[in-house]
């Protein structure tokens, strides 16, 4: 298990991303959170399996409307009582 820290820049707000991100997660079973930042970037915690969290960033080049122009990523301690994915508003 691994969890990581990802903040997308460009096209990411306004365009739906949270949910796509939100449908992505849940139907690989990931855990984590994802809320736009005041920047117009969005931050993501995602965790899981290194075969889930494969599927999720080759998911992400299906993402419709929302241009990614560029993510950092960052590993962090794994947070062992998350057990969902959700939409942080």
């Amino acid at each position: 298990m691994k969890r990581y820290h990802i903040i997308f820049k460009g096209r990411v707000q306004g365009v739906g991303f949270r949910f796509q991100v939100k449908i992505l997660a849940d139907r690989i079973g990931l855990t984590g959170s994802v809320r736009n930042l005041y920047d117009q970037s969005v931050e993501v915690y995602i965790q899981g399996n290194d075969n889930q969290l494969m599927r999720f960033f080759k998911g992400l080049e299906n993402i419709n409307f929302a241009i990614i122009e560029s993510k950092n990523i960052f590993e962090v301690p794994l947070d062992e009582a998350e057990t969902s994915f959700e939409i942080v508003y």
